[in-house]
This record gives structure tokens, sequence and C-alpha cells, in this order.
């Protein structure tokens, strides 16, 4: 080995079922902490709401706050379906054609468009 070479490190059990193509926990499990900062920075928010209409605040500042709640809720959202799609469905098709079942791609798609739906509303 030379000098600029780094030791193999061991691998994971994450690189290990990686490698062994596995579905470990959910997608966004990897930015769980991110995930939660903003939710938590979102529940702020939400009181902060509360408070100004127990203060009786101007009806418009509030309605401003709760469009911020819902631009940050709805970007949450987003990265959770980008991350639904980039594990679970991409999952899903690997297996699907491993089995030769189409059902089992078709299943996370619906999923997926469901969410989109919801989403929308």
């Amino acid at each position: 080995m030379s000098h600029t070479e780094l030791p193999a490190a061991e691998p994971s059990v994450l690189e290990d079922a990686l490698a062994a193509d596995e579905h470990i926990g959910h997608a966004y499990t990897t930015d769980k902490a991110a995930y939660l900062r903003r939710l938590k920075r979102i529940e702020g928010q939400v009181r902060g709401i509360a408070r100004m209409v127990d203060e009786d605040k101007y009806c418009i500042d509030i309605l401003t706050q709760v469009s911020a709640v819902n631009k940050a809720l709805h970007a949450v959202s987003i990265g959770l379906l980008e991350d639904h799609i980039a594990h679970c469905v991409v999952g899903a098709a690997k297996d699907s054609e491993a089995a030769g079942d189409p059902a089992i791609v078709q299943d996370k798609v619906k999923e997926a468009s469901d969410a989109i739906g919801r989403l929308l509303r």
C-alpha cells in the first residue's frame, strides 16, 4: 500500500446490507436529524401563531405566519417524497425485477402517487 492509500475500513452493517441489496429502515433515516430539526422549528412557528391569536394580533400578520408554516411543511413533504422515491420505489423496482412480479413496484408507485395527490389537495 502506498502512503496515499488509506487502509480499508471495516464494512458497516449498513454497507453490508446495501451490498447485499437489502432494504434497511426508511429512506429518510439518513436525514432524520435534519428532518427533526426542521419539524421542531415548524412546531415553534405554530406555537408562535397560537400566541399571536391569543394576543389578538393583526389577521394578516397571522396569515403570513400560517403561510410560512405551510411552506415549511411542504418542503418537508417534498423531501420525504423524494427520499421515498429514491429508496422505496427504486428498491421495489429491483425486488419486482428479481421476483418477476410487477405488482411489487406498482404498489410503491401507487403509494407515491396517492401521497402526491394528498399533498396537492
